[in-house]
């Protein structure tokens, strides 16, 4: 650890995966906290929206967890997700039929507000049971969100982000006892039924409507980004293709996942690799980046990525809609929008400490065509 990087940096696969494996060792207790240390004003904002985050999902670490966890399951079986794929594909052809008319009447389009923003988040809100709704706000809010939790803020924008953040958790405080009022399956009402209170049901959906949709937004920018780069070894129209589209996406969870690392704790006095941990020590996971066959050449199948979304009792429950999701978009981006290319300068990233993606994605097309495709 240094003043400049305040955690122990675990970048070898086989570590991270037994720091994920080992919890009473390695808590995560420091999942969800700020990595700039919130300012008095900054929670005075917060403090007048009663803003809370108890421990309840990704930041447990006690024995409520795995009841809490199966019932947050529920919403996402198998079963479930492979029922979404048609709903899925609805929405990502209706949003690239929109961006291939956009294109072929401007000459270019940004693909990141195009295609890849609003998707999962209509998926999830319809996966949970919860309205769809104020979704322009709920993508600037996550956003907001993330650059608070997970960002470098300044004094001032820390100050306009922790306002963002109130806004949002207001909104949701509503929309939880709303639909625990409501009738029918939906998540907030299974969270109150086994017993959550409304603070900790809205500190569970507080980072779970973040991460079950901005989330795979930013893994589908990446992907579709790199796509119209060329430098995954798939080509742009290659990805009409439902397997090519996998495997771009595949490729993309091994080398630079949407969330490429994730924090950790020493619970207690411990050790890895042969090196002396000492309790409260912070340790920062390599998820993504460092797979041996990852890139171009990369083997199919689970192992090359087995890490982007985590491991043991804290696996990220959205795995495979995430990479469903993203495989959909970008197969029907590639076959609405034949011969794209990347257009304009390199665009600004995301760059926060688990979180990254290109901000836009604009192309422009090759050759011409006279209208778009039909849905």
């Amino acid at each position: 650890m240094s003043a400049q990087c305040p955690y122990r940096v675990v970048r070898e696969p086989a570590e991270v995966r037994e720091v994920l494996h080992r919890p009473d060792d390695f808590g995560p207790a420091n999942a969800l906290l700020a990595v700039t240390p919130l300012s008095g004003p900054a929670l005075r904002i917060l403090q007048g929206a009663r803003f809370a985050l108890p421990p309840v999902l990704a930041s447990n670490d006690t024995s409520s967890h795995p009841g809490i966890r199966k019932v947050v399951a529920g919403f996402f079986t198998p079963a479930t997700v492979e029922s979404m794929e048609p709903r899925i594909r609805q929405l990502a052809k209706e949003a690239a039929y929109e961006a291939a008319n956009g294109l072929a009447a401007a000459g270019s389009v940004e693909l990141v507000q195009a295609v890849a923003a609003l998707p999962p988040a209509v998926v999830m809100l319809e996966m949970l049971g919860l309205p769809v709704r104020d979704l322009p706000e709920l993508k600037a809010w996550s956003l907001d969100s993330l650059e608070l939790f997970w960002g470098w803020p300044g004094p001032e924008r820390q100050l306009e982000l922790a306002r963002s953040a109130a806004d949002f958790y207001r909104w949701l405080r509503k929309l939880v006892l709303e639909s625990v009022a409501s009738p029918g399956r939906n998540l907030f009402t299974s969270l109150h039924e086994h017993g959550l209170s409304t603070p900790e049901i809205c500190s569970l959906g507080y980072f779970l409507l973040i991460a079950g949709q901005e989330t795979t937004t930013q893994l589908i920018s990446t992907a579709l980004f790199r796509l119209a780069e060329g430098s995954m070894g798939i080509a742009w129209d290659e990805a009409t293709s439902k397997d090519k589209a996998t495997e771009l996406v595949r490729r993309v969870l091994a080398d630079e996942s949407s969330v490429p690392t994730w924090r950790r704790v020493a619970s207690r006095d411990t050790e890895l690799n042969g090196e002396a941990i000492l309790a409260g020590e912070e340790v920062l996971l390599e998820l993504t980046g460092n797979h041996a066959g990852a890139g171009a050449s990369a083997p199919k199948g689970p192992l090359p990525y087995g890490l982007a979304f985590g491991s043991g009792i804290h696996r990220c429950l959205g795995a495979k809609l995430a990479e469903l999701e993203a495989a959909v978009v970008v197969e029907e981006t590639a076959a609405a929008l034949p011969g794209a290319t990347l257009h304009g300068p390199e665009p600004e990233w995301i760059r926060l400490l688990s979180f990254q993606a290109p901000r836009t994605v604009t192309v422009a097309r090759l050759g011409s065509w006279a209208k778009a495709g039909t849905c």
